[in-house]
């Protein structure tokens, strides 16, 4: 089985999470995507966040639950840092090709999550562009320290069986669905 692994806030979840998804499925050929929605990330303030349930279900709400599945499986792991949930996971269901989804601003601030080095050579990596994010992230420290294990955008039906590192961005328009700009309409009073 192959799998894709978006981590995430989910605060909340929107229509670019379901976009870069269902294109990640296709593009590597995935079986399923996992959802994970993160208990608590220890680089985002917790000011604002709403209740891990509340992020869970907005999740679930975007999800078709057959394919693209929400999950708490982060929560039920006990596991705060992305080295150690991807540790888990593999240990967990041994025959599983995993492969890792990460927005290009986490890609930028890659060097700043616990055991970086380890997160990039547990799973293969599948780079979700994002507006105005994707170009500061291809010229950070991670991507340089990362630029001989770039494989080229067609190599994404291999993806899930290629040894880590490896990543790839993936071709597809940028999806410009932003949760803090969500969060802000939201805040906003309507007459």
């Amino acid at each position: 089985m192959r799998i894709g692994l978006l981590g995430g806030s989910f605060n909340p979840a929107h229509a670019g999470h379901l976009h870069v998804a269902r294109q990640a499925m296709v593009h590597c050929r995935l079986d399923q995507l996992w959802l994970m929605v993160s208990p608590g990330n220890p680089l985002k303030p917790a000011l604002g966040m709403a209740p891990f349930a509340a992020r869970l279900a907005s999740a679930q709400k975007i999800a078709d639950g057959r394919r693209i599945i929400a999950t708490a499986i982060e929560q039920k792991l006990g596991t705060i840092y992305t080295a150690d949930t991807m540790a888990a996971l593999k240990k967990r269901f041994p025959r599983t090709k995993f492969i890792w989804l990460m927005g290009a601003d986490n890609l930028a601030q890659l060097p700043k999550w616990g055991r970086w080095w380890q997160i990039v050579q547990a799973m293969p990596m599948l780079i979700l562009p994002r507006p105005s994010q994707t170009r500061q992230a291809l010229a950070g420290q991670a991507v340089k320290r990362l630029a001989h294990h770039r494989l080229p955008a067609r190599s994404g039906l291999c993806l899930a069986t290629t040894k880590a590192p490896a990543w790839i961005l993936l071709p597809v328009k940028e999806n410009s669905t932003s949760a803090t700009a969500l969060r802000a309409r939201l805040a906003r009073p309507s007459f």
